[in-house]
């Protein structure tokens, strides 16, 4: 069925107007900050180990991974609602493919069409507490990916030591220009097949405990 947004001759405009204004913004703010990163090496033992990461991060950091991870043509879950779609726009345009869907309409297709993607050779991302939260829990999308695909959850946290905090559910984190940006890779967190439902229960905390001390080694590269 189609989104009722979708009927609106306004809403369909104000789409395109958002994604061609957001990603030129975007794209300029980017090209000022200056990046330290730190665990790069469990990003290239995935790449050497023939398989695909999925990424995972937080919603509330999803500006500066997109910006950093650019042109690498991972696949991304984006909502079928309006803010989905003009955010799909936008990371389209830095490169990134997308699976349409979200945690509370479509999902399973989205992770359906994401285990083909991985299966096909493409790494995937996901802001693991998104859409809509609760902020800084993880979801089980990542998990299960993980269990289906054999491939390894990497999470990573990114924090700008000059921004703005956005008045959203996930404080969304918006670089300020020419702000250096730290960016903490974690160790892969790796699902077997026949993980039971405890087991990926553990792996889905295993990953919000990753994510937490990310974020805290991420505070301290910018001291």
């Amino acid at each position: 069925m189609t989104d009722d947004w979708r009927q609106s001759r306004r809403k369909r405009a104000e789409v395109a107007a958002i994604a061609g204004l957001g990603y030129p913004l975007i794209n300029a703010l980017g090209q000022t900050l200056r990046w330290r990163v730190e665990g790069r090496e469990h990003l290239d033992a995935v790449a050497a180990s023939r398989r695909q990461p999925i990424m995972a991060f937080w919603h509330g950091r999803i500006l500066p991974g997109t910006f950093y991870f650019r042109r690498r043509g991972i696949i991304v879950i984006t909502s079928e609602n309006f803010d989905g779609e003009w955010i799909a726009r936008i990371i389209e345009r830095f490169g990134y493919g997308t699976a349409r869907g979200s945690t509370s309409r479509g999902g399973l297709k989205a992770l359906l069409q994401l285990k083909r993607d991985m299966q096909a050779g493409k790494s995937a991302a996901f802001t693991v507490d998104g859409p809509r939260g609760p902020a800084r829990v993880a979801q089980p999308g990542a998990i299960w990916l993980a269990k289906a695909t054999g491939n390894p959850v990497l999470p990573f946290y990114a924090e700008a030591s000059r921004h703005w905090t956005l008045k959203s559910w996930d404080q969304t984190q918006i670089p300020k220009p020419f702000s250096t940006v730290s960016l903490a890779i974690g160790e892969p967190i790796y699902i077997a097949a026949d993980a039971s439902d405890a087991q990926v229960e553990e792996g889905r905390l295993q990953l919000e405990r990753s994510l937490q001390a990310l974020e805290v080694r991420a505070l301290e590269m910018l001291r």
